[in-house]
């Protein structure tokens, strides 16, 4: 697949056009950004589907951090076996976490200044929701699979 050289920004008017233009003009586009003709000769699925590709496109220039992030991850999970913790702290604002604990779901959104939602109700540590689910003492990053409850911080 090719990238798109046009800036995230621009991606707007191109998905915008694609309502305009000739149906060869998007089998062109097709092939270029699929490698190979439509499969389909029906217009709104390939304009659908142009747009959904050029909306990928933009988000991955826009992310491309994240997306490094997360490749390495993937990789290190695939040759490992096991997945790479994350650092401490890279909790983003409005980010979910999740932990199926004896086949219950339960949620916890991050808020800002190091809060935490359990149940419509804040708290400051994941420790204590945790201890809330569980009913014994636990560390929340832990328990929310942040860090490997094995390994030990030195403070």
């Amino acid at each position: 697949m090719k990238r798109s050289t046009a800036p995230p920004e621009k991606m707007s008017p191109r998905i915008a056009a694609l309502q305009s233009m000739e149906w060869n003009e998007l089998k062109a586009m097709w092939k270029e950004l699929f490698g190979r003709e439509p499969g389909i000769n029906n217009r709104k699925y390939v304009e659908r589907r142009l747009t959904h590709r050029l909306q990928e496109m933009a988000a991955r220039e826009r992310h491309a951090d994240l997306l490094r992030s997360n490749e390495r991850r993937i990789r290190h999970l695939l040759e490992t076996g096991a997945i790479q913790p994350k650092k401490q702290g890279t909790l983003r604002v409005g980010a979910v976490l999740t932990r199926n604990y004896h086949g219950a779901l339960h949620s916890v959104r991050v808020l800002d200044g190091h809060c935490f939602e359990y149940c419509g109700r804040q708290y400051r540590s994941l420790s204590v929701i945790a201890r809330e689910i569980t009913g014994t003492r636990w560390s929340g990053p832990a328990f929310f699979g942040l860090r490997n409850p094995s390994i030990k911080e030195n403070s």
